[in-house]
């Protein structure tokens, strides 16, 4: 009979790789989290702007003389809020990210800047 009990221990001890991959994803969105809210005029809203963010259309230009996946994100309509967003990509440019098992560093460019 499964009481369920062990699904949750399972999830504790981290061998659910499901379970891993939520942690660490909320783990990303939190360090960008606090990457935008300083340019936000309302920090509160961090989250949702994110959210809205991943919903946008991006395109990925793998340059593979280079060794680099550019993630060209489309402008918005609105100023300020590029503004915000060119400021993550030069976070995120800071960090040298490489695209996993590709050999490829990641490169986050607002429109055709």
């Amino acid at each position: 009979m499964n009481t369920g009990r062990e699904d949750s221990t399972s999830r504790e001890s981290g061998e659910d790789p499901r379970y891993s991959l939520k942690i660490i994803a909320y783990r990303a969105e939190s360090a960008m989290i606090n990457i935008v809210r300083e340019f936000l005029p309302k920090p509160d809203q961090a989250r949702a702007f994110l959210r809205a963010l991943y919903a946008t259309e991006a395109d990925l230009l793998p340059d593979y003389s280079n060794k680099t996946l550019t993630i060209r994100l489309h402008h918005s309509a609105r100023a300020h809020t590029d503004e915000v967003i060119a400021k993550l990509c030069e976070e995120l440019n800071a960090t040298e990210t490489f695209f996993p098992r590709s050999g490829l560093r990641l490169i986050f460019k607002l429109g055709s800047s």
